[in-house]
């Protein structure tokens, strides 16, 4: 069972001409997702600026199963799996009813805003970090 779960529903816009999730929409559908499960633990992207931390996507890995269509509901899962200081690799899948359409590995990298350099977590993001 997964940690984080958030649900997102396919419009027209998300589509190609077949009807079909064209692929880059299920890497935004993801990117929807983790910023959900920071939100899910009392945070927020906006909180993390104003603290002068970035996260950014540093490798991703994604295989594609099966199309998303119009109008399908589609539940992304979010997990931690691994961690170092500065950096986690997120596990995510996109599935309709059960069904794997999408899986990825993506790894976030905390970084110091002003300089994009790597930073720790800060204190508010350690514990949720562990994988």
């Amino acid at each position: 069972m997964s940690d984080f779960t958030h649900s997102v529903k396919v419009y027209i816009e998300d589509t190609d001409a077949g009807g079909i999730v064209y692929y880059v929409n299920y890497l935004k559908y993801m990117e929807r997702a983790r910023s959900e499960w920071l939100n899910h633990h009392g945070l927020t992207q906006r909180d993390l600026f104003a603290q002068g931390i970035q996260l950014v996507v540093h490798h991703l890995e994604c295989r594609y199963a099966k199309p998303a269509h119009l109008d399908d509901e589609l539940h992304i899962t979010s997990d931690v799996v691994e961690s170092t200081a500065c950096r986690a690799t997120f596990a995510q899948t996109v599935t309709r009813r059960g069904e794997r359409l999408c899986e990825a590995r993506v790894d976030i990298v905390c970084l110091e805003a002003s300089r994009l350099k790597p930073v720790r977590w800060p204190d508010a993001l350690q514990p949720l970090m562990h994988g």
